[in-house]
């Protein structure tokens, strides 16, 4: 495993989880989450000798940390720009107790994008 890679890839979660805060609209996020999977596997298929799987899938699993950090600590602007996630937490247990619930769903994301980098990553 790379660490080094992993940790470096995993500054465009960090760029992510503010720009998604306020300034990247829901409806356009996943173009540039699309973007950054691209790259992030095409990097770790550069630079990484193998387990390109388990790479991938660390880098999403550092990028939910960060994510859900930043979400969690600027909730009340998250929300008001993200009408959709405000939507679906009403309709999830724990409504609340929000960043509660952001902070048990942000890992089952990380994993759930994990396997996809994970993917693009083994096939880059």
């Amino acid at each position: 495993m790379n660490w080094k890679i992993i940790f470096q890839l995993s500054i465009f979660g960090l760029i992510m989880a503010f720009g998604t805060i306020s300034l990247i609209p829901e409806k356009i996020e996943p173009v540039f989450w699309l973007a950054i999977f691209v790259f992030c596997a095409y990097v770790i298929a550069k630079t990484c000798r193998g387990k390109y799987f388990l790479n991938g899938f660390c880098v999403s699993l550092v990028n939910c940390v960060w994510i859900t950090a930043a979400h969690i600590i600027f909730y009340s602007t998250y929300i008001a720009n993200h009408p959709n996630a405000a939507k679906m937490g009403q309709s999830m247990p724990m409504q609340s107790h929000p960043r509660l619930l952001m902070l048990l769903m942000g890992p089952l994301f990380g994993i759930g994008f994990g396997l996809i980098l994970g993917l693009f990553s083994w096939i880059a």
